[in-house]
């Protein structure tokens, strides 16, 4: 007989890693959703048509509008009021530099030391380095 515990497994995975996962998607979501509420009074003019760097902003804050909206809130991602091209190309800057932060560090791999002796090689005798 087996010693081995029973695991039970959702897709292949097993249950207690799909809950840790899903717990952190929730926290993570609350925590970008409150990000948003805090930010969006500030970047949101009511009384200037917002331009370049407002459109980085709103482009940015966008992927957090994400929680809320799922929630049934109606939050704001794009400003009525704006100067046209310029904004929207700030908009698009702002999602781009969102994703690119965003992907960025979650695909990131810490570089690997190279060991001791690999970054120093010994001299041979026969070297051509003399």
């Amino acid at each position: 007989m087996s010693s081995e515990k029973p695991s039970f497994l959702v897709l292949g995975i097993p249950v207690k890693t799909v809950l840790k996962k899903a717990l952190i998607l929730v926290i993570v979501g609350i925590l970008l959703g409150w990000a948003y509420a805090w930010a969006s009074p500030h970047v949101f003019p009511r009384e200037t048509d917002a331009g370049f760097g407002y459109g980085v902003a709103h482009g940015a804050l966008m992927p957090m509008a994400l929680p809320s909206l799922l929630l049934g809130k109606n939050v704001e991602i794009y400003a009525t009021k704006n100067l046209g091209r310029f904004y929207k190309i700030g908009y698009i800057v702002g999602i781009n530099l969102c994703g690119l932060i965003f992907f960025g560090s979650a695909f990131a791999r810490p570089r690997r030391k190279k060991p001791a002796s690999a970054a120093c090689p010994a001299k041979d005798q026969n070297s051509q380095f003399r």
